[in-house]
């Protein structure tokens, strides 16, 4: 079989939704976990932590040598390492260690493979020809497949586990070892477009002393804690903050989040062209805010899953669209500028979700704190809420910074 474009770009696609799966699976075992296991909530946010500051590892080492060393191996490196951190997350409870160091284990080798996804896949496609046209448009609608991918892992293994119960965890676990294999044989025989000479390319410190490339860092945070502070808990929040079921609490929770965030990558990537990205990402900051807000403050639970809803429309451009901007401003930065990128954003990811179960353990831990949060947030799980009300920070500090983007004077 002759491998072309067009499949390194469904290659690059379905890679974004192994990385979704690399992401948002042990999430949706977090009830199991907790119940099971007897995490707490800041070893939860940890296992969050821990994958994402492997990821930004990961970013950190390719912003210096990916673009010497070529796509290919890298890129099968990645799901050997995806392929090995579920099989080890599903053989966690075997292991003859403590169960939280056997699971934190298969996180962070399948956090490898998850960075390097992160780093590699949107330069890799935004090369490919007939992409010279509408590039945040097709950023925007590759990074969609993240979202579907998403959407696809809560569907099918919330299903799993109802079938089969939540006991079978560990099967679902090795069952969705099929996607990283099957990106491993493609991206072993797709093409790759001629990368630009190493030695046009900006480079690390180049970067580094740019104005404009801090203030796009400082911007991918902000991006990815308000994503990751509902996304990584909006599961658990549904089942034991608003007392719905499990198979209820994801098909509620994350599909949702993922189906909205979807819709507005999609809708991007077919109207961008028609839309200015400056404004469109002020807008999905400030709704980003108010989102935050319905799900701390709303007087019923089915508003507070509208909040979690609005929060997926609202951050869906904010990734794509900070990447496509930076690299407009910098066409020649790279993979490095793509990595660093990630790195940032991956912090972000990092930081937000761990915010959110530090401060909802605080609330439970600290009877002011707790009581304090139950009289102003109501309903639910107030310490939780309280948490996710916490993260509003990271939304409206972007809402603040962007404008800085915009100025000449910060190039």
């Amino acid at each position: 079989m002759a491998f072309t474009y067009k499949h390194t770009r469904a290659a690059c696609r379905l890679g974004n939704v192994c990385l979704a799966l690399t992401n948002n699976l042990p999430p949706l075992l977090f009830i199991i976990f907790r119940t099971d296991y007897g995490l707490s909530y800041e070893q939860l946010g940890r296992l969050v932590l821990l994958n994402f500051a492997i990821q930004i590892a990961v970013d950190f080492a390719c912003a210096k040598y990916i673009d010497r060393i070529g796509y290919r191996r890298p890129m099968m490196l990645a799901y050997a390492c995806c392929t090995a951190g579920f099989l080890t997350l599903a053989g966690a409870p075997m292991l003859p260690i403590p169960i939280y160091p056997a699971l934190a284990a298969g996180v962070m080798i399948a956090a490898v493979g998850g960075g390097l996804q992160e780093v590699m896949l949107s330069p890799i496609s935004d090369a490919l020809p007939a992409q010279t046209e509408k590039k945040a448009a097709n950023m925007a609608l590759l990074h969609s497949f993240y979202c579907w991918g998403w959407m696809g892992v809560v569907l099918l293994s919330t299903l799993f586990l109802a079938a089969f119960g939540n006991a079978r965890w560990q099967v679902l676990a090795v069952l969705w070892t099929a996607l990283p294999v099957t990106n491993f044989i493609l991206f072993a025989k797709v093409p790759y477009a001629p990368a630009l000479p190493h030695d046009n390319l900006m480079g690390v410190k180049k970067l580094f002393i740019t104005p404009i490339f801090w203030v796009a860092m400082v911007l991918m945070v902000c991006a990815g804690a308000s994503e990751l502070a509902v996304a990584q808990w909006v599961s658990l929040f549904a089942e034991q903050g608003l007392g719905l079921s499990k198979l209820a609490g994801d098909l509620a929770g994350p599909m949702m989040f993922a189906v909205t965030m979807g819709i507005g990558r999609t809708l991007y990537g077919i109207f961008g062209d028609k839309i200015k990205l400056m404004p469109a990402l002020a807008a999905s900051a400030a709704l980003c805010v108010i989102s935050y807000f319905i799900i701390a403050f709303a007087p019923r639970p089915a508003f507070s899953l509208v909040g979690c809803a609005l929060v997926g429309f609202a951050i869906s451009l904010m990734w794509p669209g900070l990447l496509s901007l930076t690299a407009a401003k910098l066409p020649m930065g790279g993979t490095a500028m793509f990595a660093v990128l990630a790195m940032s954003g991956g912090a972000g990811c990092a930081a937000g979700p761990w915010l959110t179960g530090f401060v909802a353990d605080l609330s439970q831990k600290s009877g002011t704190v707790g009581e304090v949060g139950a009289a102003i947030l109501g309903h639910g799980e107030s310490g939780l809420k309280l948490g996710i009300l916490a993260a509003v920070i990271f939304p409206a500090a972007m809402l603040a910074i962007l404008p800085l983007f915009g100025r000449k004077s910060a190039i």
